[in-house]
């Protein structure tokens, strides 16, 4: 029994000295602020799906297809889409040609800005670009293709990559 009592007493004492450490006993506490902030700057970001004419045995028709611009600015930033020739040589914004597998025969086609595929799509601002307000959010923008009737060429594929730029 005595042991019992002793053992006691020893956690009683340890239980007491463990109360007059505890964090709790802090008699004051500072405080400091700081600021969080963050510099948003007009910007834009393009993404391009690709134009697919799919495959035609001859050119007696127009061809038409649709594809996709994604443009994500800042809201409230002023912008405007435009759209080169592309690679294949002699081709300009106003008669756009694909170059085929041969390396010598080419395919005109058209970018256009309306499903009427009456404006062509070009790279002057004000003129023949698409204009926009960014929103914050991605913005789709359809581009609208023709291949007009025109003496077939040889068989083969049929390519150019046409460079889509945001101008902000």
């Amino acid at each position: 029994m005595l042991k019992t009592i002793k053992h006691a007493a020893i956690i009683a004492l340890v239980a007491g000295t463990a109360a007059v450490a505890a964090p709790s006993s802090y008699a004051s506490t500072k405080s400091a602020q700081f600021d969080v902030t963050l510099n948003i700057q007009n910007d834009c970001a393009i993404s391009a799906n690709a134009l697919d004419f799919g495959s035609n045995g001859t050119l007696t028709n127009n061809i038409d297809v649709n594809s996709s611009l994604a443009v994500t600015c800042t809201k409230g930033t002023t912008y405007d889409v435009a759209l080169d020739a592309g690679t294949a040589t002699g081709s300009t914004v106003a008669a756009r040609k694909m170059l085929g597998s041969d390396g010598t025969s080419t395919v005109e086609y058209g970018l256009f800005t309306d499903t009427a595929r009456t404006q062509n799509w070009g790279i002057t601002p004000g003129t023949d670009t698409v204009s926009g307000i960014g929103n914050g959010d991605s913005q789709s923008i359809p581009v609208y293709g023709r291949v007009p009737p025109q003496s077939t060429p040889a068989a083969g594929t049929y390519h150019s990559t046409v460079t889509a730029t945001v101008i902000f």
